[in-house]
């Protein structure tokens, strides 16, 4: 006789894991006992904790407090400069005018010492004066207005015999020189320059002196 056919075996369902199962799957030492609701959640390394709306509000508030106080301050910096500014140049503009001021009255009151020689001069009795006192009266006159000229840092140009100079003499003429030696150099001076402190006030009017070979020497 044939045996029956018997079906396989069914597999067997698997057992669900122990409670000391699970503490590996949490990632805890089983030594350290089953995980209860006491202990915290584990925190992911890295993660940012969230800073609550109303204290990040009172902080910004805070800051934006901060950076108007230093605007405000700043401004204020600003406006006293400014007007110190202007004070200084208000202040400069008039001791400038004040020194320009004085400096004119000093060249004046001298001028007007001249001006009162050259009176006394001009009202001479001319029945007793002689030219020749009246020629020496001017003279003196005229070098006192000199030295009046010098104190005031003035300088007088008079470039006779002097090298031809175009920063300082104005050529009116040209004029034949003796000699090679005396080519382009001042033969006569019609009108003397002056110089204040470096700086030219006229130039001197000048012939100038211009060398040319005669006929023979060049053959």
């Amino acid at each position: 006789m044939k045996k029956k056919h018997e079906p396989p075996p069914r597999p067997k369902a698997p057992e669900p894991p122990q409670p000391e199962d699970s503490a590996f799957s949490a990632g805890k030492d089983p030594m350290d006992g089953p995980a209860t609701e006491a202990d915290p959640a584990p925190v992911t390394e890295g993660a940012a904790l969230a800073e609550p709306a109303q204290e990040a509000v009172h902080r910004l508030e805070t800051q934006l407090a901060d950076f108007e106080q230093q605007a405000t301050e700043w401004k204020d910096r600003a406006l006293r400069t400014a007007a110190d500014l202007d004070n200084y140049r208000r202040r400069a503009i008039r001791e400038r005018d004040e020194a320009l001021g004085r400096g004119q009255s000093e060249v004046l009151n001298r001028i007007i010492e001249v001006v009162d020689d050259l009176a006394r001069v001009a009202h001479l009795d001319h029945a007793n004066t002689s030219s020749q006192a009246l020629h020496e009266g001017m003279l003196a006159i005229e070098r006192k207005f000199q030295r009046m000229l010098e104190t005031s840092g003035v300088e007088r140009i008079d470039p006779a015999g002097a090298v031809f100079d175009p920063t300082a003499h104005e050529a009116v003429t040209m004029m034949p020189a003796p000699g090679p030696e005396a080519d382009n150099t001042v033969g006569a001076v019609f009108q003397p320059g002056y110089r204040l402190r470096g700086t030219l006030l006229r130039p001197a009017r000048v012939a100038v002196m211009r060398w040319t070979a005669p006929a023979d020497l060049v053959h």
